[in-house]
């Protein structure tokens, strides 16, 4: 059983559900309209009566998730959290009432996820579409193939930002509506190329946005029922002719969607006119969906993430042998350290891997440039915080340790970067170690208040440059207090 949990610019949301066969079948769902957008001044800060809103909806959620088995929990933050200045000063105070690590995702991997959530619900391998998902603060436009994502675009125009750039109290006028057009047009115009109609045979809208658009049509009998151009202009000129948005009084359009449809159906209006869309229908899977499925396919070994690193590693030409020997290594010297939780265990494979992408950029600092490269790539099925971990691991990889800051003092992570730093170190050596080597029998490490090394004399004779890396470690590791005890024997 997984749970999934949306903390979206507009509301709230989200899904326990249980996987059973083809399915993920939805057995409780929650939401709290905390209207986070709203929430941010000028400056870019939330306000304290949202963060106090927000807290207490994660607790909320947190309570109802301790009610039932499940087997893994994935909380995403969304575009508000991403853009809001003081997001790290709510996020702790989140965590803890919630219980779980909160995501902040990228544009490009919640487009990737809302993709998933409805290819899920579709079925149709072959199919070529495009999915439109028009949030509280961004809008996500997906080119994919079945279950395949081909292209995503993420960009900064949602239906709470509309509705309060261009609509000030919720006056609607033909004047704001167009202004909030061209403006929904001038974001996405430069990158529409790629999502032509040639490259897609049916469009999808997949955000509650676009269900409550694709509903209020219906249920008012505007003109045949479905969301095209011609009817969501009619709709238009309806919100017009009420003049604001407290006197808007339509079948099927909920109370707290009212401030804010029309900054979302000019988003909408602007995305038709410049992908010259006829017709969008509506599907209701997207993110939480996408999220479960996420899970799903991590607890079956189908990894997303082991395919961004792959593809990542080969883009930028990264010497396989080299990457898989340290990647190896760094795994094995981990386990003899014997982590508490061994959560750095997949990303310090993932760190060793890519841990010389950076000789793509130049040879001097590499690392650096490596660093740089997995903090700031689009990978999908990583997080923000997984990548700035994974990106920490290869910046210290070797030289100083004081550049890593604080994460050098959770333990888990120390005794990561410990293992990463000897397999580069022994790599560098031109050491070509078998993995049976890397055993109790021919190494001993610990780490606990001082690192403890014991090897083999005989073993040191056979790779004399080891001996120099191991003095300038010893020396590092001084640096920043920690003692690094070498025996041979």
């Amino acid at each position: 059983m997984f749970a999934a949990v949306d903390l979206g610019s507009n509301s709230f949301r989200m899904h326990i559900g249980r996987h059973e066969g083809d399915t993920i079948r939805v057995v409780k769902s929650a939401r709290d309209p905390i209207r986070l957008a709203a929430a941010l001044n000028a400056e870019g800060y939330l306000n304290q009566q949202a963060i106090t809103a927000a807290v207490e909806s994660m607790a909320r959620f947190g309570a109802i998730l301790r009610e039932y088995p499940l087997d893994a929990v994935r909380v995403v933050a969304t575009n508000t959290l991403r853009v809001a200045k003081n997001a790290q000063d709510f996020i702790p105070y989140a965590e803890r009432a919630i219980g779980y690590p909160i995501e902040i995702i990228t544009g490009e991997e919640e487009g990737r996820l809302i993709y998933m959530g409805v290819a899920s619900s579709l079925g149709l391998p072959d199919e070529q579409r495009l999915v439109i998902d028009i949030g509280g603060g961004s809008s996500e436009l997906i080119l994919g193939k079945g279950s395949a994502v081909q292209r995503v675009e993420s960009f900064s125009i949602g239906n709470v930002n509309q509705s309060l750039a261009f609509f000030k109290n919720g006056v609607i006028t033909e004047s704001a509506f167009e202004q909030a057009i061209l403006s929904a047009r001038s974001h996405v115009e430069d990158s529409i190329a790629p999502f032509g109609k040639q490259y897609w045979s049916k469009a999808y809208g997949s955000s509650g946005t676009m269900r409550a658009i694709a509903a209020t049509i219906a249920k008012n009998n505007i003109g045949d029922g479905r969301v095209t151009l011609k009817n969501v202009e009619t709709l238009k000129q309806y919100l017009i002719t009420r003049g604001n948005s407290n006197r808007i009084d339509l079948v099927g359009l909920k109370n707290e969607r009212t401030p804010v449809i029309m900054g979302g159906l000019s988003v909408l209006i602007g995305l038709m006119r410049e992908l010259k869309v006829d017709v969008i229908a509506p599907v209701e899977a997207g993110l939480r969906m996408g999220v479960m499925w996420d899970l799903q396919l991590r607890a079956t070994k189908r990894d997303r993430r082991e395919e961004s690193v792959e593809d990542f590693a080969q883009r930028l030409q990264v010497d396989t042998s080299r990457a898989r020997q340290v990647a190896a290594a760094a795994v094995t010297f981990y386990d003899l350290l014997k982590p508490v939780a061994g959560a750095y265990g997949k990303h310090l494979l993932w760190s060793g891997i890519l841990h010389e992408i950076g000789l793509a950029v130049s040879h001097t600092g590499y690392h650096k440039h490596s660093a740089y490269l997995v903090a700031n790539a689009d990978l999908p099925g990583f997080t923000t915080r997984e990548q700035k971990v994974m990106s920490m691991l290869v910046l210290g990889q070797k030289g100083n340790l004081r550049k890593v800051g604080t994460l050098l003092y959770e333990p888990d992570f120390a005794k990561a970067l410990l293992a990463l730093r000897l397999a580069v170190m022994f790599m560098h050596s031109h050491i070509a170690l078998e993995l049976g080597e890397l055993s109790l029998q021919q190494f001993r490490l610990k780490m606990k208040s001082k690192i403890e090394f014991d090897i083999k004399s005989a073993w040191v004779a056979e790779h004399p440059t080891v001996s120099y890396w191991m003095e300038k470690e010893q020396e590092w590791w001084r640096d920043v207090g920690v003692d690094f005890v070498i025996r041979t024997s």
